[in-house]
């Protein structure tokens, strides 16, 4: 897949950093509609020390996280050029959350999120994680939507 942003762009759009950055790179954006980005799950990510020892399982609430970053970029690629710099999206809640396989060291996950409504404070969006295919999770998710 062809990348449109790598994590250089996409650290302009979002304040997280290693190790807690978990999007790749972004392959297709449509602002104010959808994005379709990359998380590369290796087995040197820090939370395979402990989840779980002699059976690598990445943390349900970190796909969420990675698909939650993928529609930060969305949402902020979604505002006027002048105001992404200085906003920052707050993880608000999440809905309708399903996880459906276990997502291991070696998978590559493809976040596609979708903008269901932004606000001047706030924006809600759907996404879908999968590996080779298959929904390993999805939910709904809000942010709010603050200044730097």
């Amino acid at each position: 897949m062809e990348t449109i942003l790598d994590v250089k762009k996409i650290m302009e759009h979002l304040p997280h950093r290693y190790p807690f950055l978990l999007v790749d790179r972004i392959v297709s954006i449509e602002p104010e509609k959808k994005i379709k980005a990359l998380k590369n799950v290796t087995f040197n990510e820090p939370f395979f020390q402990g989840h779980f020892p002699g059976l690598p399982v990445m943390p349900g609430v970190l796909i969420i996280e990675a698909m939650a970053q993928a529609g930060g970029v969305l949402a902020s690629s979604s505002l006027p050029k002048e105001k992404q710099s200085r906003l920052v999206f707050y993880f608000m809640g999440i809905d309708k959350v399903k996880f459906r396989k276990p997502v291991i060291p070696g998978d590559q996950l493809l976040l596609e999120v979708e903008l269901l409504k932004i606000r001047s404070n706030a924006a809600k969006m759907a996404g879908i994680a999968t590996v080779d295919g298959q929904i390993v999770a999805e939910a709904q998710m809000m942010a709010s939507i603050g200044e730097k």
